[in-house]
């Protein structure tokens, strides 16, 4: 695998730990103080801070994502050159553009 891939698939799981570890927290907030969907949504949209973390998050999922399934695609399906780049980029931008257009639906006011 191309070196600069590895270390970018590395940075971005690093990136994530924290993200995740406070998606988690949120969700154990929010189910265990009784928060309704609409009460959540009312606290996020419009909100910066909330934006720019799920943003991140997304991003960083996308790029971790892509960078997986084009290493799993040469693995078994011996993919090479520029199918597999092709692959990678189709699934990183797709996975990129329903995340945030998920983020977008609930911070957006």
């Amino acid at each position: 695998m191309n070196v600069r891939l590895y270390l970018l698939q590395r940075a971005t799981a690093a990136i994530m730990v924290p993200l995740v570890l406070g998606h988690l927290a949120v969700i154990y907030y929010a189910t265990r103080g009784g928060l309704t969907a609409a009460d959540i949504l009312a606290r996020t949209r419009g909100s910066i801070g909330w934006g720019a973390f799920y943003g991140l998050f997304v991003l960083a999922a996308a790029i971790h994502g892509a960078i997986g399934v084009r290493t799993i695609a040469s693995e078994w399906a011996g993919l090479r050159g520029g199918k597999l780049d092709l692959l990678m980029w189709s699934f990183g931008l797709t996975l990129a553009a329903l995340g945030l257009r998920a983020m977008a639906a609930v911070l957006l006011p």
